[in-house]
């Protein structure tokens, strides 16, 4: 990564607790198996489920740090906003909209990132275009996200000081 294209701000989209819960939970019932008496459950069930269960909740996790990682990379003319796949020039947002700090939402604003609406934690921050068009850009601070795109905003009149990270 050139130093144009580092990630002034970045917000994960996901974490791995619910994969680490269902690994405590299965440890758990194999081992309140392994305790209790009667007939045990076979070691090959135990490991199709073990397969089965983790692989469905590490495939969400993975793929929703993926889907919804907020990123704001580069300052000035090369300033982009990402989400997911999705990716946003800084110069295609308005900058008189952005400095005001007001504005709606369109009806049917499309959510970057993709999807019908806004994940669950998630507020919509509202960005309106260059072309008049606004977009949603789902993010747990958005107040840190406002800050980071107007310090990276090409606009005169943008902060100079740079935003850090935010943890989910």
């Amino acid at each position: 990564m050139s130093a144009a294209r580092e990630a002034a701000y970045s917000e994960q989209g996901g974490s791995w607790h619910p994969f680490w819960l269902a690994v405590a939970v299965l440890g758990g019932l194999v081992v309140v198996d392994a305790v209790l008496p009667g007939p045990d459950v076979p070691p090959l069930l135990w490991a199709a489920a073990a397969v089965l269960v983790l692989g469905c909740v590490a495939a969400s996790c993975l793929s929703a740090r993926r889907m919804w990682t907020v990123r704001v990379s580069g300052r000035g003319p090369d300033a982009v906003l990402s989400v997911g796949r999705d990716q946003l020039r800084l110069a295609e947002v308005d900058a008189g909209h952005l400095r005001s700090g007001t504005g709606g939402v369109d009806a049917g604003a499309p959510v970057l990132g993709g999807g019908w609406s806004l994940p669950k934690g998630r507020t919509g921050l509202p960005l309106r275009r260059t072309d008049g068009t606004t977009v949603l850009v789902p993010t747990r601070a958005p107040a840190q996200l406002t800050e980071a795109i107007r310090t990276a905003h090409p606009a005169p009149g943008a902060s100079p000081a740079g935003p850090g990270r935010v943890d989910p």
